[in-house]
């Protein structure tokens, strides 16, 4: 059934729930989210596990091989049991469906260059075009009420947040640039072309553009409204992978996602008590301990290492029962919005929740009616309210876990 480009409310898909399992890569959060997957199709629910990732390894984790069941150009989807289905997108096919007109003048530029049609051709998959293609099927799915749970199997931590950027960063271009550029194309591009032989993107290059924009409406309210959607953090009880783990947990905040639980795996059970291993075990407790005073506002599930690889439906099946004995795996587990507004003493505030920040890394940029909050690499605009738009910033900082950015009263 088509929608209007502008349908954004998302009340009426109140009982879909789409779950994010990132983290570090080699923490097994594909093996999680796949076990995740054959969970919630035995309790009923309609599942489709997603990779987000480029080298996917999804199929892999179930013993599908591409081989035996092959799909065919127009099917999208591989069923594994009467409720689950499996996806590795493949952004060639993506771009046949979306992205025709953008991709077709890129290559035709980059032929101009010299480049040969075969690197012209593989070039013009710039970076984002993945994720962008991802948002599209999950806003699709969304819209058409096409399943009860999208399972995201994401890529390692920093390419997720690039994920999740990508709806606010494409509004604001789309705000700010993409009228102008379309204008300046129109107007400018005929008298350019005589004296270069550069060709200006053609009116169905813009399009196109607005068409994926369009396509794209109402992902971001979807991804920030925890009601829908929440991130699990998938870790290893390791200093390094756990330091990251803060990072992500952080991030994915600034960047307005619910986190409702972090995901211990691979703990050395008490049956491993060979002196070989009694190191591991120690320096695991030890940072099993510090994982519960980090992340002690969200439920820490543990995972014991296995006995062998978890492979195949079978092996899934077991990590599932380990994992979700008497969870529902659809549930959320918090609710906490990582940012609100409000009034308090007279003086507006912007409250963010930002744990493990650190003054020295927080930068404030205020550009008309949006504050960019930079931490580190990672930058998040957020839209001000009518009332917030014309007042300075006159401060901000740390209560706790929590960044408090104050405005002037008018």
């Amino acid at each position: 059934m088509p929608l209007s480009a502008n349908y954004v409310k998302i009340e009426w898909i109140k009982h879909m729930r789409i779950i994010f399992y990132t983290g570090k890569g080699g923490v097994g959060k594909t093996t999680i989210a796949a076990a995740t997957g054959i969970k919630l199709a035995q309790l009923g629910y309609k599942t489709i596990v997603i990779s987000l990732d480029v080298a996917h390894s999804l199929r892999d984790a179930f013993d599908k091989s591409t081989t035996a069941e092959t799909l065919t150009h127009t099917e999208k989807q591989l069923q594994v049991t009467e409720n689950l289905w499996l996806q590795e997108i493949n952004v060639q096919e993506a771009i046949v469906e979306y992205w025709d007109e953008v991709y077709n003048y890129i290559r035709s530029l980059l032929n101009r260059s010299g480049l040969e049609t075969l690197v012209a051709e593989e070039i013009a998959v710039f970076p984002g075009m993945e994720e962008i293609c991802a948002l599209l099927y999950i806003n699709q799915y969304v819209r058409e009420k096409s399943y009860d749970v999208i399972i995201l199997d994401c890529a390692p931590t920093g390419e997720s947040l690039r994920f999740v950027s990508i709806p606010t960063t494409l509004e604001w271009y789309m705000n700010r640039i993409f009228k102008l550029e379309r204008k300046l194309a129109r107007v400018a591009g005929p008298v350019i072309e005589r004296v270069s032989n550069v060709p200006l993107p053609r009116d169905p290059y813009f399009q196109n553009i607005q068409d994926l924009f369009d396509k794209l409406e109402g992902i971001d309210s979807v991804l920030t409204d925890p009601k829908i959607t929440t991130v699990r953090l998938v870790t290893n009880p390791e200093k390094i992978v756990i330091k990251e783990t803060q990072r992500a947990f952080m991030y994915f905040c600034l960047y307005g996602l619910c986190i409702d639980a972090v995901v211990i795996n691979r703990i050395f059970p008490e049956g491993v008590d060979t002196e070989y291993f009694e190191l591991w075990k120690q320096t695991q407790q030890h940072y099993i301990r510090e994982a519960s005073n980090y992340f002690s506002d969200v439920p820490m599930w543990k995972v014991n290492l296995f006995s062998d690889e978890i492979v195949g439906q079978a092996g899934l099946q077991k990590l599932a029962d380990t994992l979700y004995a008497d969870i529902d795996p659809a549930e959320r587990f918090s609710d906490r919005r990582p940012y609100q507004f409000r009034k308090k003493d007279g003086a507006y505030q912007l409250t963010m929740q930002l744990p493990f920040l650190t003054n020295k890394e927080i930068e404030l940029t205020k550009h008309g009616d949006e504050l960019i909050v930079t931490i580190g690499g990672f930058k998040r605009h957020v839209a001000l309210p009518r009332s917030l738009a014309n007042r300075r910033t006159t401060g901000a900082k740390l209560a706790g876990e929590q960044l408090v950015i104050t405005f002037e009263t008018g």
